[in-house]
């Protein structure tokens, strides 16, 4: 399956992610909300929305990380994905991105703004084509990537999921 991967990340023109894997950006709305529209957790201008391509290959993983907007994920190809969230009550959602229905997968996935989240392949899978759309739309000024200490520090009973999506 790697030169399979390696073909579809040429293919669709995705470079490495900071958080891990690899993406694209394949829309940005022409359109900007001004700042003075936007909730105080944001500075400057926002375009409405955002989308792009993300691909994760096997012993990959989306770092921890939040935005200050809500993340759709889509699922697109591949195999499934798993997607862990804390909330900032500590409760851990763990939601499964595929095809499967009757084996509980998603189709899509809404991560709500400023909860940390990151993601890796389901165990069994060789890789997975998703897509994020974010609204207001991703700057890099709001993404954040989380620490482990800090994470363990406010999160100890998370502490094996934690240790996987940090370093």
């Amino acid at each position: 399956m790697p030169a399979a991967t390696d073909a579809l990340i040429a293919a669709l023109g995705l470079a490495a992610h900071p958080e891990g894997g690899f993406y694209r950006e394949t829309y940005r709305a022409i359109e900007a909300i001004p700042n003075d529209g936007l909730p105080a957790r944001f500075h400057g201008e926002r375009s409405h929305a955002t989308a792009i391509y993300y691909l994760l290959r096997a012993g990959e993983r989306s770092k921890l990380h939040r935005i200050k907007s809500d993340e759709v994920w889509h699922f697109y190809d591949g195999d499934p994905l798993t997607i862990i969230a804390i909330t900032s009550q500590g409760q851990l959602i763990e939601t499964t991105l595929g095809r499967d229905f009757a084996a509980g997968h998603m189709p899509q996935h809404v991560v709500p703004a400023g909860q940390w989240f990151g993601a890796l392949p389901a165990k069994g899978s060789a890789f997975t084509l998703a897509g994020c759309t974010v609204a207001p739309g991703f700057d890099f000024a709001d993404f954040e990537l989380a620490t482990r200490a800090a994470m363990l520090a406010d999160y100890p009973q998370h502490r094996a999921w934690i240790e996987r999506l940090t370093d």
